[in-house]
């Protein structure tokens, strides 16, 4: 048998047992404390326990759990309409993850070529080291062969070009194409930014070709770069967004976003969720607008990641042969590791610090965004610390 555990055992995991949070910081069974700047991957984005979220989510919950989309759902009108004021779109769909959001924008794009007169138009360009979600169309959309081997023929419609590269994307594009699909940050491929530049070229493209642009900002959007969305940075909008990790603070909760052209032919019965948009949800996501789109929010998330850059220069500086290049946008940072990354993240953890590896051998930090300057000094000396230890044994095994 693989394992002894009635789960499956699809999870590398860490031994370590958290019973409880708060803010930025978590707590074993054992009492151990530890600085979390993994935030369940970009989810936890007000830190744990947040008062404000909880008492929203104590609160829905003593009125009503679920309801379906069978009925009209007041959360979702409102949550619905702050979306829109803040950004591009006019029309929102809700999920419950951000495999489900992109896999809605996925249909969108389609569907909006197809209610076009071009349903040959189904093709979708994606960029190497992207990743998109665990569903069927979604792994085939990242193109990652790790995540495809083994669940039979790749879902077709998923056409992929060299991260960056223009001219291969150029020619990618055929009469069969619907879209281009790309995160603003690649998460997963290693914190690596796309160029405003490039971003902008994306849109001319797509406009010039009759496409539309999707943009993945799962774990990028919700203030993590220091914008409300990633976008933002680059002057542009996109026609179609999936977010979902930061929105809910750590309840689950995916949106779709779309200009209304976009989601032209996403008609009654074209597309639906039994979960997507259920009231506790929206209480959640509401609760976490409420916070982030305060006046200063988002400068103080600016205003730190500015310092917390900075100091990981300095580290890098010092410690060349542990750090190799420090990435990434606001409090989404990534530290690309000289060593086997998974050293630097167990040597981390020694130190009772928390993040998450990604590709190309980096180790990412990502915060809740209400992070103290405090609290990011502390998270840096760890760092520091391990480090030093790294070092240590690096130079005694060259002795």
């Amino acid at each position: 048998m693989a394992g002894t555990t009635p789960l499956y055992d699809t999870y590398s995991r860490t031994p370590l047992r958290f019973v409880r949070g708060e803010g930025v910081w978590l707590f074993t069974e054992s009492g151990e404390r530890y600085l979390d700047f993994a935030a369940g991957v970009a989810v936890n984005s007000l830190g744990h326990a947040h008062p404000h979220l909880v008492e929203a989510l104590k609160a829905q919950a003593e009125k009503v759990w679920h309801l379906s989309n069978l009925y009209d759902i007041p959360g979702q009108e409102s949550l619905a309409d702050r979306l829109t004021k803040a950004t591009f779109a006019d029309k929102v769909f809700f999920t419950n993850s951000g495999a489900e959001a992109l896999e809605c924008a996925i249909k969108t794009a389609r569907r909006y070529q197809y209610a076009k007169g071009r349903p040959e138009r189904f093709h979708i360009i994606t960029f190497e080291g992207a990743f998109h979600g665990r569903t069927l169309a979604t792994i085939a959309a990242g193109g990652q062969e790790k995540y495809l081997t083994g669940f039979g023929p790749k879902a077709p419609g998923f056409d992929q070009v060299p991260f960056g590269d223009l001219d291969a994307l150029k020619a990618a594009i055929t009469e069969a194409t619907a879209a281009i699909l790309i995160e603003p940050v690649q998460g997963e491929g290693g914190i690596r930014p796309v160029p405003n530049e490039f971003l902008r070229e994306l849109r001319s493209l797509c406009d010039e070709h009759e496409l539309l642009l999707i943009l993945d900002e799962v774990q990028c959007g919700i203030g993590r770069t220091g914008k409300l969305f990633a976008y933002e940075w680059a002057g542009i909008a996109p026609d179609i967004m999936a977010v979902a990790k930061g929105i809910g603070g750590g309840f689950p909760l995916g949106a779709c976003l779309a200009t209304s052209e976009a989601a032209f032919g996403m008609v009654a019965g074209t597309h639906g969720s039994t979960y997507g948009g259920n009231p506790l949800a929206m209480a959640v996501g509401n609760a976490v607008l409420d916070v982030v789109l305060a006046d200063g929010f988002l400068d103080r998330v600016r205003d730190v990641a500015l310092v917390f850059r900075q100091a990981l220069a300095s580290l890098k500086d010092r410690f060349p042969d542990v750090i190799e290049e420090i990435r990434g946008e606001g409090l989404m940072l990534g530290i690309k590791a000289r060593l086997p990354s998974g050293e630097l993240l167990q040597a981390m953890r020694s130190e009772h610090l928390l993040g998450v590896p990604a590709g190309e051998n980096v180790i990412r930090l990502l915060p809740p965004l209400n992070v103290t300057a405090e609290e990011a000094r502390e998270g840096l000396a760890r760092l520091e610390r391990a480090a030093e230890k790294l070092r240590s044994v690096s130079e005694k095994k060259s002795a």
